[in-house]
């Protein structure tokens, strides 16, 4: 199996399971609904926002779209540098499979946004309904990212003497988020903790090659 087949069986295999889990989250479960899966500290939690990762929000119509095209813009730059990637025979398929994770959940997110609102009616005080009738909530761009996945792990106050804090309570972890938000978290660490000298040497290598073909040229 090629490494471009390895790459694209993983970023479908991501979006495959992002896309199904969000859509049964959307046409089986209101807004602010959730349900236990182990005890108190994992739970699905249906959530939905305008903004990034975590439920990090930009504010406004505008903002959202900004968002949007910011995401189809980056996705397009991560796309072309994982074909880049596999094209070097020196990058080890790990690191491919990192950048494929990150391109993954972003493209995952990105059919939120783009798509969501137009194939959905709202969830709000109600279960949401696929390709309603009525048309969706929202116009192409303007959808809402779905979220569910939940893990108050434990919760407590910050002690009296804590500037600013002190003797506030805290939670967590209490963000919530999607399989998408996970690929791209995965991915991201996952250079950090293994491959974090690989660009040094992708940049060195790049700069031999210049001055190599600019030594030939002279």
């Amino acid at each position: 199996m090629s490494r471009l087949t390895k790459s694209v069986l993983l970023v479908f295999l991501v979006l495959l399971v992002d896309q199904v889990v969000k859509i049964l989250i959307k046409t089986n479960m209101y807004l602010g609904q959730e349900f236990s899966v182990f005890g108190d500290w994992f739970l699905i939690h249906f959530v939905e926002n305008n903004g990034m990762a975590f439920g990090i929000e930009f504010a406004g119509e505008y903002g959202k779209m900004f968002l949007s095209l910011f995401r189809i813009v980056a996705v397009i730059g991560i796309g072309w540098y994982l074909l880049k990637l596999i094209k070097n025979k020196e990058v080890p398929m790990g690191f491919i499979a990192c950048v494929s994770l990150i391109f993954a959940g972003a493209i995952g997110n990105i059919i939120d946004s783009a798509f969501y609102g137009l194939i959905f009616n709202e969830s709000y005080g109600q279960v949401a309904q696929l390709f309603p009738a009525e048309g969706g909530y929202s116009s192409f761009l303007h959808g809402k990212v779905v979220d569910m996945l939940y893990f108050p792990l434990f919760s407590g106050r910050y002690p009296a003497w804590l500037p600013f804090w002190g003797g506030d309570e805290f939670l967590f972890f209490r963000p919530v988020f999607n399989i998408a938000d996970s690929s791209i978290t995965i991915g991201i660490f996952s250079i950090l903790l293994f491959y974090r000298g690989l660009f040094s040497k992708l940049d060195h290598d790049e700069e031999t090659k210049t001055e190599t073909s600019s030594g030939q040229e002279a």
